[in-house]
């Protein structure tokens, strides 16, 4: 599962916020109004016009002060006791204010709110969508959960447990997994993997070319990443019969203190290929990923870029589109979750969401 700006961590609203009985809530501020599409799906069922919902903030009282007719929704206590699905509605809204509404990415299901996807970052900058299920007796029942992780956490539940629970105990299993990345992003830059050509952060192997079409297929374990992997070797077997032996007679030298490129260079007793360079001539210039031209027009306004070719590249291994420095600064002004400290701004690349970050100005 592929999963796809990153956006500032606000201070999340208090999602235990008393309750009034005109249906505001203690200490809310006026807040704007969400996104139609999650009041669409989340009060499908509660057969109240979404024009008539009243926004984040915005009491019922104040609806029929203002002349625009009774609500269906007369106070939260009242309808908690008369519809379970509009107790549920309020819950999530609630919980949602509690985990933050800039990293809720979507809300989807039939009827009302079954699925939430919210973003999370890690402690190294990646990018991760994490997929939320609510099971019919939320949140009596715990929800299941899909990301692009190579194990699931298992997610402790209990009666008083809430969304920002999830989302706690998911950013501690990413911890857990920041080493197993990083060696993963070492072999990825390191050595020559033919397979994928697109890894994911689920994928926990990865096929390495050792030349004269001879491959070995390493699988590494998530859960010890810096354990003598899961090897299996491919090609023509008078090729391979060396690699073999030094791989059975040399691998407990296997050690967690080294670097996993070098660990399978003295397992094997073999200098691995480093992946083949890719000298790119000017006449061979790539596209900017952004205005898909490989020089910028002659413009006096573009200063120094004038006429040039792309000069930034994504740092992600499996990504490492190029861009025009000056495409790539318009793309993230014109992109609301893009973040400015000083004269930089930060944000996400256009292909694969990993961080990116450019100058506002440099000529």
């Amino acid at each position: 599962m592929a999963l796809h700006a990153t956006p500032s961590r606000g201070s999340a609203h208090a999602a235990a916020a008393e309750v009034e009985p005109d249906g505001s809530r203690e200490g809310a501020g006026e807040a704007p109004r969400r996104p139609a599409a999650f009041y669409s799906s989340v009060f499908a069922q509660v057969g109240q016009p979404l024009d008539e919902m009243p926004a984040p903030g915005e009491t019922a009282a104040g609806k029929r002060a203002s002349g625009q007719g009774d609500l269906a929704l007369p106070c939260f206590t009242s309808s908690l006791r008369r519809s379970c699905l509009m107790g549920l509605a309020v819950l999530l809204w609630l919980q949602i204010e509690e985990v933050g509404w800039e990293r809720l990415v979507s809300g989807k299901g039939d009827g009302g709110v079954s699925c939430l996807i919210f973003r999370v970052l890690d402690d190294q900058g990646r990018n991760h969508l994490l997929e939320i299920t609510l099971p019919m007796n939320y949140p009596t029942c715990r929800p299941s959960l899909v990301a692009d992780v190579p194990y699931l956490p298992e997610i402790q539940w209990s009666k008083g447990s809430r969304l920002k629970d999830v989302l706690c105990q998911f950013e501690e299993h990413l911890k857990m997994l920041q080493d197993y990345w990083s060696i993963m992003d070492d072999i990825d830059k390191v050595l020559w993997v033919v397979d994928p050509a697109k890894p994911t952060y689920a994928m926990c192997h990865r096929r390495i070319a050792l030349g004269d079409d001879c491959y070995v297929l390493l699988h590494v374990d998530a859960r010890k990443p810096r354990s003598l992997p899961e090897c299996r070797f491919l090609g023509t077997d008078g090729k391979l019969d060396k690699l073999i032996i030094n791989w059975r007679k040399n691998r407990r030298k296997w050690s967690a203190d080294k670097k996993f490129h070098e660990n399978l260079s003295t397992v094997l007793d073999f200098a691995l290929p480093p992946p083949p360079s890719v000298n790119i001539k000017d006449d061979d210039q790539v596209d900017c990923g952004i205005c898909y031209a490989k020089h910028l027009p002659i413009d006096d306004e573009l200063g120094t870029h004038s006429g040039g070719t792309a000069d930034y590249t994504c740092e992600n291994p499996s990504c490492s589109r190029v861009f025009h420095s000056v495409c790539l600064r318009d793309w993230l002004r014109a992109i609301t979750t893009t973040r400015q400290s000083f004269d930089v701004l930060f944000g996400d690349c256009p292909y694969c969401s990993e961080p990116v970050a450019v100058k506002v100005t440099d000529r």
